[in-house]
């Protein structure tokens, strides 16, 4: 008996992401791919990698892409690229993974936070300026460079935060590690700024089995000092002329097969599938919570469909609900940067960040992948409406 009360109560058993749903539809091709690899036995800088190389740059319509071991990897490579170090000040949203400043912060550098904007939850760009304004009048740190991170695959305001770095000659880095398929006003997310990152983490729009990253940049200055930085700083005459101090990242040759079929796919349908399950829930849930904006002309890859409820008990509330049914949340981020511990008694200078800490406050998460069918969605709706119902 209890056990039926129990079967009752979880109505779901659904995957936040199903990775295993993605893999029944592209077995084949990704079972053939491996087993290519397994055949010629170069798991190490394959025939697969500069393949999936020459298909990154395709896609994202950039003249590199250079593949290493992870995202984070693939922002350190770039500030080393780019000699960020101590004295340098790197802005970057309140509202991120900690990995999109902690490279630059290894390297010696300061991280200068920005307030987010409260319906893109995107760097705010009169945050970004007053910030930089105010390293200025401080004089202690010199600016040199931004990190705009497309949250969740919402494209940044590039256009805004480009003129912004033009004017104050600082470097702009993409972290697109949640945007890879992502597009705005037809450009790819990859392709803005001076140099950008992607990341092959298994729960991305395109992940691997493993870790795995990627830079992209038409600079062939910075693409050479990547290339040899990702094996040891390696010179002209390859692995033991080294020319400069370097790391050890590379994306093995099973990743790179794995994501060949993958990227197709991406490309062919799943793109299209999360433009419509997300439209699903916007319609359901746009008088009764604050959703992302995408702004006209942007495409987002989803890479979490993250909403906001009244307030953190409403938020919290919801969140119970759906796990009693046997439906996932997550909450991306809990905690804005300025409050991590780690950077307890950095110089906030002027910014009180009030988007970050409301959109910290009643931020949540769904179900969100290409093959989340309509009958799993309504499961899932229905749930969220019940459960606003209930708040008292």
């Amino acid at each position: 008996m209890q056990s039926e009360q129990a079967e009752q109560k979880r109505a779901y058993d659904m995957q936040f992401i199903d990775l295993a749903a993605q893999y029944r539809a592209l077995q084949t091709d990704i079972d053939n791919r491996i087993k290519t690899v397994l055949t010629h036995g170069k798991y190490i800088r394959g025939p697969e990698v500069a393949e999936f190389e020459t298909e990154l740059q395709s896609f994202i319509g950039i003249k590199h892409a250079i593949t290493c071991a992870n995202g984070t990897d693939a922002l350190q490579l770039l500030y080393m690229a780019y000699g960020i170090g101590a004295g340098d000040a790197v802005f970057c949203p309140d509202v991120t993974f900690i990995a999109s400043i902690s490279p630059a912060v290894m390297l010696g550098a300061v991280p200068v936070l920005c307030d987010i904007d409260p319906g893109t939850f995107n760097l705010c760009p009169d945050s970004l300026l007053r910030q930089i304004q105010a390293v200025l009048a401080e004089g202690k740190l010199k600016p040199k460079a931004v990190v705009a991170v497309d949250l969740f695959g919402n494209p940044a305001d590039y256009e805004h935060i480009s003129s912004i770095c033009k004017d104050y000659n600082l470097i702009l880095i993409e972290d697109a590690a949640q945007s890879f398929g992502s597009s705005l006003k037809g450009t790819k997310c990859g392709a803005f700024g001076d140099s950008a990152i992607a990341s092959f983490f298994p729960a991305k729009p395109l992940g691997c089995y493993g870790d795995g990253g990627a830079i992209f940049t038409n600079d062939d200055s910075i693409a050479g000092v990547c290339r040899s930085l990702c094996v040891h700083g390696k010179g002209p005459g390859g692995k033991y002329d080294n020319i400069r101090i370097g790391v050890n990242s590379r994306l093995d040759t099973l990743q790179a097969a794995i994501l060949l079929p993958k990227l197709k796919a991406l490309s062919d349908y799943e793109m299209d599938a999360r433009q419509r399950v997300a439209k699903r829930y916007d319609d359901a849930f746009q008088s009764r919570f604050d959703l992302q904006k995408i702004k006209s002309g942007a495409i987002s890859a989803y890479a979490q469909y993250s909403l906001l409820a009244k307030d953190s008990e409403t938020r919290n509330h919801i969140m119970r609900v759906l796990m009693d049914k046997g439906i996932p949340s997550m909450v991306y981020y809990n905690m804005p940067l300025h409050a991590l511990p780690v950077f307890e008694g950095r110089n906030a200078y002027s910014e009180t960040f009030e988007a970050a800490n409301d959109y910290c406050a009643r931020t949540f998460s769904l179900p969100m992948h290409s093959y989340l069918n309509e009958e799993e969605q309504a499961g899932i709706i229905n749930t969220m409406l019940y459960a606003v119902s209930t708040m008292i």
